[in-house]
């Protein structure tokens, strides 16, 4: 009963983590769409990647923690953070044209993309109600952009640039897992990500001078750090099965931001694409649930 009391205080702590980390994310997209008005993008993911690596040299302390930086897979490890790396500029460059809401829902199609690549990556294959709930949840991203149909901004192509990127990447952390600590991944992906822009900076930079400006290139690698490091709190504290239902919360926050920041509405097309590709995804958590109750003697089929 006691055990029970605690897996439960738990779960609930991991839910209000995951809560807080969509916050986090929507703050992140909405720093990043104001500070496009005012400076390159290539400056943006900078300021979000070395304000990050700053934030986690201070709280890590490799110099006291020599093993936070040593992995087994170190090529892995640098492939993974260039994947995160190209996924943020990605998306970041698309908010330069879309609105929070519609870059937002299109990256929740994330796990149908991660679903397709678990079977000849992972060897995780998926059966056809699955395949249907992705072919749905692709039709939902689909009726957001309305590709050909006077759609949004062909700057979608980048948020599709920016979920192929993620995909990979979430595979790269799933192999990852085996084998490295969270922390030490978490490590990497700043690492690589500020190393690689200090290089690519110099050619975009452009000065700010307004303090608002300068702050929020500080808050940014905040938010993106702290919004990762509460994402993993998460996963040590509740199993992602029930966690990933809220993560869509995230689209509360986006809309919300975008109107009160941006004046920015949601259009009937994005909402219908939002309430498809949701339900889509919840299906597939659904599927994933009770395929994962199956003994070994059940058949494989869905």
């Amino acid at each position: 009963m006691i055990e029970a009391a605690k897996l439960r205080r738990q779960r609930l702590a991991g839910i209000a983590f995951i809560c807080a980390t969509v916050v986090f994310f929507a703050g992140l997209d909405t720093t990043a769409k104001y500070l496009n008005h005012f400076m390159d993008t290539v400056q943006v993911v900078w300021a979000r990647y070395t304000g990050g690596f700053l934030l986690a040299l201070i709280l890590s302390n490799p110099v006291s923690r020599p093993a936070l930086m040593r992995t087994s897979r170190p090529w892995l490890q640098i492939g993974r953070s260039i994947l995160l790396l190209g996924s943020t500029a990605f998306n970041f460059l698309a908010l330069r044209w879309l609105q929070l809401d519609q870059t937002t829902t299109i990256m929740f199609s994330t796990p149908f993309l991660v679903a397709v690549l678990s079977g000849p990556m992972l060897g995780e294959w998926i059966g056809w109600r699955r395949w249907s709930a992705i072919i749905v949840g692709f039709a939902g991203v689909l009726l957001v952009a309305r590709p050909g149909f006077g759609g949004i901004h062909p700057a979608a192509l980048l948020s599709v640039l920016s979920v192929f990127c993620y995909g990979f990447y979430m595979i790269a952390t799933r192999i990852l897992a085996r084998t490295d600590s969270n922390e030490t991944t978490l490590f990497y992906s700043n690492v690589v990500g500020a190393v690689l822009m200090c290089m690519l900076v110099p050619l975009f930079w452009r000065t700010p001078h307004d303090p608002l400006v300068i702050a929020l290139m500080v808050l940014s690698g905040a938010l993106g750090s702290i919004g990762h490091y509460f994402l993993i709190i998460a996963h040590r504290l509740a199993p992602p099965a029930v966690l990933a239902p809220f993560l869509y919360t995230q689209l509360v926050w986006a809309i919300a931001l975008s109107y009160l920041v941006f004046d920015d509405l949601p259009n009937r097309w994005t909402l219908a694409g939002v309430a498809i590709v949701v339900a889509s995804g919840l299906y597939l958590l659904h599927r994933d649930r009770k395929v994962g109750r199956r003994t070994v003697n059940e058949s494989p089929v869905e």
